[in-house]
């Protein structure tokens, strides 16, 4: 082969040229040790090692690996064929290109180990530092046969050595540039290090005074032993301080030196010595002696007016007050910085201020005035008028700047008061018209909701009564035709439809009106969606598709389970209405702790945790105006006769009546999403007994005298006949009074059944007194009214019997019989 040009040295080609050993290239070397291969193979392992190479030098065939071939940001394929070394090199940076020929030509030329640091082109463009280390096996007759080797790369490395070595070049800046004297000892004392003032002030080259001590150097021992015991003293107790100290030079000058000393601290934290600067004060030391008089002159002056004079020293930022500082504005200080005076500018007025006096300061000026805002001590701030005069050395530099801040609280105390007392009244008045129209929109919308709830409950609850001498009467009724008339039949199953679609739909105005009997227990909501499947994929027809996601480990919840699948069925009906062309219903549930700031954003939601049923739908969505109406009982934006506006209204006030939550989000065009938040239920639940078997109610009842009570004729006339009819004896009551002499008169009587919402003396009160009576008494309640709704009328128990109105006959026996038995 011949050596590419890069690979010629300074002073000439490389002799011999690689091409002159007539040599046929050995097979590389097989019989590596297997403790260097191991070696090798863990290095590649760890990532120390980026690539490896053979290069077989008599023949110029050079071998390398995939992650070399990356290295060099050539094509990895390239690794599997047989290269020439200037194919490799060629991915060199330009400016090492050269260095790294003329290492590889010695290499070659002497043989033995190769290390070479160069960058190479990786493969997005950029260079990164590699480290080449190889080794080049000679023959007998010292001929180059074999050049194995490795390549590591080093950029890490090299960032780090550039970073010591900048921090090393800043040090050595640092401390040579530093004013005054900048030195470091050993524990001992010895100097260590020590820049261009130390030198000065010991009078010898650096190389003369580091290694040694203050007693060895300086030419006064009571100086030397001063300093040393200052020294020690620092180094003893850890802590820095600041001194003044008295020095001789060699020349005999004498100087002040304000030295600042701080123990030197090794990795952990150990004192192995000090660090220290000194800045020469004895000019300054003269200037104060010389300027006491005028500093004592200017003090008497100041204190002579009512003004906060000030004297600003730019250099360092110091500023002098007189004792009106206190007295105006309540700081008793005498001294502050300039930020200290800037921050204490209202900031409404500091950015002005600022920029102005700066500007003069900046710009030439001689003279600032303004007008601002300076806060007290108290925290209040007074309106002071200020001005300054800048001062300036020969050179037009700004070196000092003196003025006199005016209190013009007096003079402006009535208007600036005024003016904020307007301010405020505006304010105030703008604060409590937005609140009040904001409290009154809740308001109205709250009363709104209440007052229809309780017309529908109210309403719901008369329609029950009416619907109880329905549905029993014509239940009875049937019962004594059956068989005897088809058309009578008929006729009754038509009636009795009707009046069930009616006590429908006044479950639904409880519902809204949260006036519903719930039955509430322990729900997985995760099988109730689950098993509801089948009935979801009936009601929403072939062009809607079902997707349920349910989420593991649910935690339980405390509600109403007929009456919660009865909500999913409704959002899902609804959500099938908005999806007339056909899409998707997502019903979805997971755990969900509502925060406080949640609860903040969105008032009338209690923050815990809850279980979350979400139904969402691909529909049409619906318009803000529409949102806000959504819960709105009889609301609807169907066509006539295609919906009754409680659906929604009805989902509202069962979530409401299970002290949950729902929140409607929709966009038009994209769908809506219902979320239904249940309260989680924190005991889990016992595991449910085997259910015992159904007896049917036999049409007789039993031997039992029951006490019929209820305020409304019709509806206690149907009760004792139903219960007549079943072959239970009666009794009947309109009110309290006639019940408990009944109870005193007929002691046999087995059964209370009783109405809750009765006028003077409610259902609770009266089973109360009852019960007082006969401790065995059995009780069963009837109401057209909520569960809930009997826990306001006294009726604590859980366990307690009730039956909603309107009731069948066979509903009426299987109570009777349940709370008998009880």
């Amino acid at each position: 082969m011949r050596v590419i040009n890069t690979l010629e040295s300074p002073g000439g080609p490389y002799r011999p040229p690689l091409a002159e050993f007539p040599l046929t290239a050995p097979t590389p070397p097989e019989s590596r040790s297997e403790r260097a291969t191991e070696s090798v193979n863990m290095a590649l392992a760890a990532g120390a090692i980026v690539g490896t190479w053979f290069w077989d030098v008599a023949n110029d065939r050079l071998t390398i690996d995939e992650a070399l071939a990356r290295a060099f940001g050539l094509d990895p394929d390239i690794a599997h064929s047989t290269l020439r070394l200037e194919e490799v090199l060629g991915g060199v940076h330009p400016d090492d290109r050269p260095g790294l020929s003329a290492a590889i030509n010695a290499a070659v030329e002497h043989g033995g180990r190769f290390a070479h640091q160069y960058r190479t082109r990786n493969e997005d463009g950029g260079y990164h530092w590699l480290e080449g280390i190889g080794r080049v096996d000679l023959d007998a007759q010292g001929r180059p046969i074999g050049f194995p080797g490795v390549i590591i790369d080093i950029s890490e490395r090299r960032r780090f050595e550039r970073e010591r070595d900048d921090a090393q070049q800043l040090l050595r800046s640092f401390v040579e540039a530093a004013p005054g004297v900048v030195y470091a000892k050993d524990r001992q004392g010895r100097i260590l290090i020590g820049n261009r003032g130390t030198t000065d002030l010991i009078g010898r080259p650096p190389e003369q005074y580091v290694g040694h001590t203050d007693a060895e150097l300086l030419n006064d021992p009571a100086q030397a032993a001063a300093v040393m015991a200052t020294d020690e003293r620092i180094m003893s107790s850890g802590d820095a301080e600041q001194v003044e100290e008295e020095v001789s030079f060699p020349d005999g000058r004498r100087a002040y030196w304000l030295s600042t000393k701080a123990p030197l601290r090794d990795a952990t934290g150990a004192v192995v010595g000090l660090v220290g600067t000194s800045l020469d004060i004895t000019d300054r030391k003269n200037a104060h002696d010389a300027h006491r008089e005028i500093e004592e002159r200017y003090r008497l002056a100041a204190q002579a007016t009512n003004d906060a004079i000030w004297d600003w020293r730019i250099s360092d930022g110091q500023v002098i007050w007189n004792e009106a500082l206190g007295s105006l504005f309540g700081h008793e200080t005498s001294e502050t910085t300039a930020q200290w005076w800037l921050e204490h500018i209202h900031p409404d007025d500091r950015g002005r201020i600022d920029r102005d006096i700066h500007a003069v300061i900046e710009g030439h000026g001689s003279s600032w005035s303004d007008e601002y805002r300076f806060q007290r001590f108290d925290g209040s701030y007074a309106t002071v008028f200020d001005r300054g005069a800048v001062l300036r050395n020969a050179a037009g530099e700004p070196v000092r700047m003196i003025g006199a801040m005016l209190d013009l609280s007096e003079r402006y105390a009535v208007e600036a008061r005024l003016k904020e007392l307007n301010e405020q009244l505006e304010s105030r008045v703008r604060e409590e018209v937005a609140e009040r129209l904001r409290v009154e929109e809740a308001l109205r919308q709250s009363q709104k909701m209440e007052a229809v709830g309780h017309l529908t409950g109210g309403i719901a609850h008369d329609f029950n009564n009416m619907l109880a001498t329905v549905i029993g009467p014509l239940d009875l009724l049937e019962a004594r035709l059956a068989g005897s008339d088809p058309r009578a039949a008929r006729y009754i199953e038509m009636a009795m439809d009707g009046a069930m679609r009616a006590a429908q739909l006044t479950q639904r105005l409880l519902a809204f009106s949260r006036q519903q009997p719930l039955q509430p227990t322990a729900v997985d909501a995760n099988k109730l969606v689950a098993g509801m499947s089948d009935l979801l994929v009936r009601s929403l027809g072939s062009s809607v598709q079902l997707e349920t996601v349910l989420a593991g480990g649910l935690w339980w919840t405390h509600a109403d389970p007929n009456q919660l699948e009865n909500v999913i069925l409704n959002l899902a009906v609804n959500a099938r209405d908005a999806m007339s062309g056909g899409g998707r219903l997502k019903v979805e549930t997971s755990n969900c702790d509502i925060a406080s700031s949640f609860t903040e954003a969105h008032p009338g939601v209690a923050p815990g945790e809850y279980v979350l049923i979400a139904v969402s739908d691909t529909g049409s969505g619906m318009s803000p105006e529409v949102m806000a109406k959504a819960f709105d009982p009889f609301y609807t934006t169907k066509d006539v006769g295609q919906g009754t506006g409680l659906g929604l209204s009805q989902v509202y006030g069962f979530v409401q009546q299970s002290a949950g939550q729902v929140k409607l989000h929709s966009e038009v065009g994209v769908g809506t999403t219902v979320k239904v938040y249940l309260p989680r239920r924190m005991a889990e639940p016992l595991p449910a007994a085997s259910p015992a078997a159904q007896t049917t109610p036999l049409p007789g009842g039993g031997p039992e005298l029951i006490l019929v009570v209820d305020d409304e004729p019709l509806v206690r006339q149907f009760s004792v006949e139903a219960l007549g009819e079943l072959g239970y004896q009666v009794l009947a009551a309109e009110g309290a009074a006639t019940a408990l002499a009944l109870l005193d008169a007929h002691p046999q009587i087995a059964l209370l059944f009783t109405d809750v919402v009765m006028p003077e003396v409610n259902g609770r009160q009266l089973a109360d007194q009852a019960l007082a009576r006969r401790p065995d008494l059995k009780v069963l309640f009837t109401t057209g009214n909520s569960r809930n709704a009997l826990v306001d009328e006294g009726v604590l128990d859980a366990n307690v019997h009730l039956i909603g109105k309107p009731f069948t006959v066979g509903e009426l026996a299987t109570r009777v019989r349940t709370a008998l038995e009880a």
